[in-house]
């Protein structure tokens, strides 16, 4: 389950980003982030604490970039061009927050079909809003193995 937002966001959307990472972990999926700070931190944060586990799949070079919350960190050296790799390696995507980074993620998400969810984010055609991070969490695991 991928989980993609800003890397400056708001307060209000870091502490939906750290239940929506906790409640992926409570219900057993693995969560698949750009493993950098924000959003991707405090999602993979609270997922952490909940006992889960965090793919972080990097821009840069070195697996160091990535946030201490990641378990796995995949370097890539390929920049914003890993936003492809983070949407295609989850089910679906829980967008929160976010600049033009995050809409290039939510544009590959419909490219490559995956359902996409969405707190606080743009409001566009294919992301389904949701008004809380359970209802997130269930409408992205909804129908999903």
């Amino acid at each position: 389950m991928a989980v993609i937002g800003g890397n400056k966001p708001d307060p209000e959307s870091l502490k939906i980003a750290y239940r929506v990472g906790r409640l992926l972990a409570e219900k057993g999926a693995v969560l698949v982030c750009g493993g950098l700070g924000g959003v991707m931190e405090e999602a993979a944060r609270g997922c952490r604490e909940a006992g889960g586990l965090s793919l972080g799949i990097l821009p840069g070079q070195k697996v160091e970039e990535a946030n201490d919350y990641i378990d796995i960190p995949v370097a890539t050296g390929i920049g914003y061009n890993r936003n492809s790799m983070v949407v295609l390696n989850a089910q679906a995507v829980i967008a929160i927050d976010g600049e033009y980074g995050t809409l290039s993620e939510i544009a590959f998400a419909r490219i490559f079909g995956r359902k996409i969810i969405g707190l606080n984010t743009w409001s566009i055609p294919g992301v389904i809003p949701a008004s809380s991070p359970e209802e997130a969490v269930n409408l992205a695991l909804e129908g999903l193995r």
